[in-house]
C-alpha cells in the first residue's frame, strides 16, 4: 500500500495541470456548499435553537385539590422513557417576610423533584425548610439581598436559601418562590405537574403516557397543556430548510463528480501510452484501477482541506455562523465519495488499454 501511495503521489505530480484542476474543482464545490447550504444549516440551527428550548418540550398538568393527584405520581413517571425532567408543585400558599407579618403576601409552592439542579439549586437544602425565590419574589418579600426568612399562612417558616433564575416554563408562576420538599415522604396533594420531554417530537405521545399514570380520582378536574403546536412548527421548519439544503448539496456533488470524471478521462487519454507500458511490464488491471483511485483520493483530500480552510476564513471574515461539525464531516465525506466514484469509470478505461496497441510505433 505504501508503494501504491508513493506511485499515486508521483503520478499526480507528473500531471500538475490536471491535478491542480481537480483540487480546485473539489475545493470549489466544498466552498460553495459551505457558504450556501452551510450558511443555511447554521441559520437553521439558530432558528431551531431559539424555539427548541424546554418551552417547546413542556407538558403542564393542572389539577384541582379534589382531583386526587398526589406527589407519588413522580414514582410512576420515572418508568416512562423520553422524560428529561419532571416535577410536581403544591397549590400556592401565601407567605410574608418573617419580620414583617403585615407585609406583602407572596405565593409560595412546595416543590417535589429529584433534580433540583435543573432549577439552579445546586446546594443541599433542608427539605421543607429552605426556600428559593426569584428576584421579583425577593423584592416583594423585602429581601433583595437574599437574607432572612419567610412565614407561610400555614404557620410554617422557611429560610431563604438563594436566588433562582426563572425558566420559561415557570414564568406563569412568577413571582416564584419554591420550597423543595422530600419526595419519599407520605404522598401529599399536588396541583401542578411539569414534564419536559427529551425532544419536541415526544411531546404528543408523552402527554398521553403521563395522563395515563396520574391516577386521578376525578379526571374532570384535570387539564393538560402541551407545546405540541410549537413542536409541530419546529418540525415543519426543519423539514422545509432540510429539503432545500439537500437538493442543493446533491446538485453540486453531481456536477463535481461529472467534472472530475471528465478530467480523469482526459488524463487517461493523454497518458494512454504510460498505462500501456505499465500493462506491458506486468501491471494488472486491478493495480491500474487502484492507482488511479488512490491518486484521486489524495487529490480529493487536498481539495477538501483547501475548501474547508477557505470557507472557514471567509465565514469568519464575514462574521457568518458556521455549521456544526457533523455537517462539515458529512460534506467532506460526500465530496470524497463522489470523487472516488467519479474516478472508477476512467480507471476501468485505463486498465483496459491494450499494451501492444498503445506501444505500437505509429
Amino acid at each position: 500500500m505504501r508503494r501504491i501511495l508513493a506511485e499515486a503521489a508521483a503520478s499526480a505530480r507528473s500531471g500538475p495541470a490536471a491535478s491542480i484542476l481537480t483540487i480546485l474543482i473539489i475545493a470549489g464545490m466544498v466552498l460553495t456548499v459551505m457558504m450556501t447550504t452551510g450558511r443555511t444549516v447554521a441559520a437553521e440551527q439558530q432558528v431551531l435553537g431559539s424555539i427548541d428550548d424546554a418551552g417547546t418540550r413542556t407538558i403542564q398538568i393542572r389539577a384541582e385539590d379534589t382531583a386526587g393527584i398526589t406527589s407519588d405520581v413522580l414514582d410512576r413517571l420515572r418508568h416512562i422513557d423520553g422524560i428529561e425532567w419532571a416535577a410536581a408543585f403544591s397549590s400556592a400558599i401565601d407567605a410574608t417576610n418573617a419580620l414583617v407579618p403585615d407585609g406583602t403576601r407572596v405565593p409560595v409552592r412546595y416543590l417535589y423533584t429529584d433534580q433540583l439542579d435543573r432549577l439552579g439549586i445546586t446546594d443541599v437544602p433542608v427539605l421543607g425548610a429552605t426556600a428559593y425565590a426569584s428576584q421579583t419574589a425577593l423584592d416583594q418579600f423585602g429581601l433583595p439581598d437574599i437574607g432572612g426568612a419567610i412565614t407561610l399562612t400555614t404557620g410554617a417558616t422557611a429560610t431563604i436559601g438563594n436566588r433562582i433564575s426563572v425558566p420559561d416554563y415557570l414564568q406563569t408562576f412568577e413571582p416564584v418562590t419554591l420550597i423543595p420538599a422530600p419526595t419519599a415522604a407520605a404522598p401529599v396533594t399536588v396541583n401542578v405537574i411539569l414534564v419536559i420531554a427529551k425532544t419536541p417530537e415526544l411531546v404528543a405521545p408523552l402527554s398521553d403516557a403521563v395522563v395515563s399514570v396520574l391516577a386521578a380520582t376525578d379526571p374532570t378536574k384535570v387539564s393538560v397543556q402541551t407545546s405540541e403546536t410549537l413542536a409541530n412548527l419546529r418540525a415543519l421548519i426543519q423539514s422545509q430548510l432540510g429539503s432545500s439544503s439537500r437538493a442543493l448539496v446533491l446538485g453540486l456533488i453531481v456536477i463535481t463528480a461529472l467534472l472530475v470524471a471528465v478530467i480523469l478521462y482526459g488524463l487517461v487519454i493523454m497518458r494512454r501510452k504510460d498505462f500501456g507500458r505499465r500493462r506491458a511490464l506486468g501491471a494488472t488491471r486491478g493495480y491500474i484501477i487502484t492507482l488511479l483511485v488512490v491518486q484521486t483520493t489524495l487529490l480529493a483530500l487536498l481539495g477538501i482541506g483547501v475548501g474547508l480552510l477557505a470557507a472557514t476564513a471567509l465565514a469568519l471574515g464575514l462574521d457568518d455562523p458556521l455549521p456544526g461539525i457533523s455537517f462539515t464531516v458529512a460534506v467532506s465525506v460526500l465530496a470524497l465519495v463522489a470523487a472516488v466514484l467519479a474516478a472508477l469509470a476512467p480507471a476501468v478505461a485505463a486498465s483496459r488499454r491494450e499494451p501492444i496497441r498503445e506501444l505500437r510505433i505509429p
